[in-house]
């Protein structure tokens, strides 16, 4: 099975043409190398995959037939993603949080304060 084909079964991707372009972009390795969209996958394939600001790392079990229901996903794949990946991405989220939005105007007197002390301790 193609690997843009198999993670669209496995429910990575929700349409096969962003399967494809993750592919295209070279966010998507089996065994270590940059996977093109037509790629075949064989069970016991190590895929690496990048989506979200995480790096998911699978090991395949079997090849669907079709599309498969969340709950049967697991029958197909292992997944062997660190847990610190995941903590990753809820800090970058708190993060983003923290700051505004690029264009919503002129800076509050904090940011103006904390801006003028950033500038201020390179030049001491």
């Amino acid at each position: 099975m193609r690997i843009d084909k198999y993670l669209w079964c496995i429910r990575y991707y929700k349409t096969r043409s962003l399967a494809t372009q993750a592919c295209k972009k070279g966010q998507i390795k089996i065994n270590d190398s940059v996977a093109k969209p037509s790629r075949e996958v064989y069970p016991t394939d190590k895929i690496e995959l990048r989506k979200d600001q995480i790096t998911y790392q699978l090991t395949v079990n079997d090849i669907p037939p079709n599309r498969v229901g969340a709950k049967l996903v697991d029958i197909y794949r292992i997944d062997t993603t660190p847990k610190e990946a995941f903590a990753a991405k809820e800090l970058l989220k708190y993060s983003k949080d923290y700051y505004r939005k690029k264009g919503t105007g002129r800076p509050t007197k904090k940011d103006r304060r904390d801006i003028n002390s950033f500038y201020n301790d390179d030049e001491e």
